[in-house]
């Protein structure tokens, strides 16, 4: 589902491509009472230029909770609103997977700020 919605971000966009691969999932697991955290992220590769991709990072920190860590768009493609999709899409997910949000990000509190939408502030932990 969350893939489908990655997807989209082609139709908005014709230099942006997405693939199966955009979106990585590594589940964090518990052993021995330790959360052993992994980095997992939304990525769009940037057709323009190959090898580049926008990237937001967040990590699970515990059971149901997750890090919205970073966000980082090539200099080139900077301003083409890029990383408001990225934001959107891991918002998304916080709520489609019923998790709670801690955001360690600026552009992500700055999109909050500006698209204060219930259903994501309610998930969004100081």
């Amino acid at each position: 589902m969350l893939f489908n919605r990655l997807s989209g971000l082609t139709s908005l966009n014709p230099t942006f491509k997405t693939r199966p691969a955009a979106f990585c999932t590594t589940v964090s697991r518990k052993m021995c009472g330790l959360w052993l955290l992994s980095i997992v992220k939304f990525i769009v590769p940037l057709t323009m230029c190959p090898g580049q991709e926008a990237v937001l990072s967040y990590r699970f920190t515990g059971d149901k909770q997750v890090e919205l860590m970073s966000t980082f768009v090539p200099e080139s493609y900077r301003g083409r609103g890029l990383a408001a999709l990225l934001s959107k899409a891991a918002l998304d997910f916080v709520v489609e997977e019923q998790l709670t949000a801690q955001v360690s990000c600026w552009y992500i509190h700055k999109y909050l700020q500006e698209n204060p939408v219930k259903k994501y502030t309610d998930l969004i932990r100081s």
